[in-house]
Formats: C-alpha cells, sequence, structure tokens
C-alpha cells in the first residue's frame, strides 16, 4: 500500500458511523451483511447507510456483490491488511516488537492515556 492509498482508507474511516459500519463488517465475516441487515445493526436510514458505505467502497475498504434481490456488504480484508502492514511497516524502528500482553500494567497504562 502506498501513502496515498493510506490516506484514503484512513480517511473513509475517520467518522463514526463509517468506522462503525466497517467494524460490524469486520465481524460480520466473508458472506458479509445484506445492506437492510447493516442498517438496522448501525440504527440509520438507507439514504445514510448508502452515503456511508460509497465512502468506504471509494476507499477500497469494502466489497458488494448482488445476490438475487439483495445486495451484500463485506469488508476486504485485504485492504485491511495492507493498511495495518503500512502502519506497522517500521513498528520499533524494525526491531521485533512486543504487544503488551492484555491486564499487564503496561496495557493498562497504554488504555488510561
Amino acid at each position: 500500500m502506498n501513502r496515498a492509498r493510506a490516506l484514503q482508507s484512513l480517511a473513509a474511516l475517520a467518522q463514526a458511523t463509517r468506522l462503525e459500519a466497517f467494524r460490524v463488517l469486520v465481524q460480520a465475516g466473508p458472506e458479509g451483511l445484506a445492506a437492510g441487515d447493516l442498517a438496522a445493526r448501525l440504527d440509520i436510514t438507507p439514504p445514510a447507510l448508502s452515503f456511508h458505505l460509497r465512502g468506504l467502497a471509494h476507499a477500497r475498504l469494502i466489497q458488494a456483490r448482488q445476490q438475487g434481490r439483495f445486495i451484500y456488504y463485506s469488508a476486504d480484508y485485504d485492504a485491511m491488511q495492507s493498511l495495518v502492514d503500512f502502519l506497522t511497516e517500521n513498528c520499533c524502528g524494525g526491531a521485533a516488537c512486543l504487544r503488551p500482553q492484555a491486564g499487564s500494567r503496561r496495557a493498562n497504562r497504554r488504555r488510561l492515556a
């Protein structure tokens, strides 16, 4: 992933409804969710959902597929992993990084910061 694509992805996720929609789609798995089900989970109107999905699709973070009368949306896991890889490319100056374990003092301190 290049810098321009990373910026586009991060900009799409820098809005509360789009971030929540993306998280719900990630949790839904590769099969995704029908647009109506996603709108119900997010408690937003279909036009509002369409607006936010368009932003995520433009950033290439989600995919849509038609199945009968319904459109199903799913997270693009490869795009998500590419963004994470881009963000952590030179993590810790190239040295192996150890993530603090949940419940450790360091992890708790980070959560409070």
